[in-house]
């Protein structure tokens, strides 16, 4: 599970690190982060789609909010065991706290 995290969240830290730092054109030197290089990878990306080049980050954006969606429910899936242990101590903690509650609103 560690390793799915790790291959799921790298690519994704990646992407994001690249895109922020070449469309704000912080290129401390290296030719992959200009603004010029953003610009170009847009434009061949919206060249093979056949859509314009300003749509894809929306897209992309979309893509990775789904796909965490997907990752954040295997996740749950594979420990929903621990999930519903937890769900059923803390409705069984709850009418003792509800008490206590109640005796200290009573309280003069």
């Amino acid at each position: 599970m560690k390793w799915f995290l790790i291959l799921w969240a790298g690519p994704i830290a990646l992407l994001g690190s690249w895109y922020g730092l070449s469309y704000y054109d912080m290129s401390f030197g290296f030719f992959m982060l200009t603004r010029d290089t953003h610009d170009l990878v847009f434009q061949i990306y919206g060249h093979i789609l056949g859509i314009p080049p300003e749509d894809l980050p929306p897209l992309v954006l979309r893509a990775i909010i789904v796909d965490s969606f997907l990752v954040l429910g295997i996740i749950a899936f594979r420990r929903r065991g621990k999930i519903a242990a937890w769900w059923q101590a803390r409705r069984q903690s709850a009418p003792a706290a509800l008490a206590s509650d109640e005796s200290l609103s009573s309280a003069p």
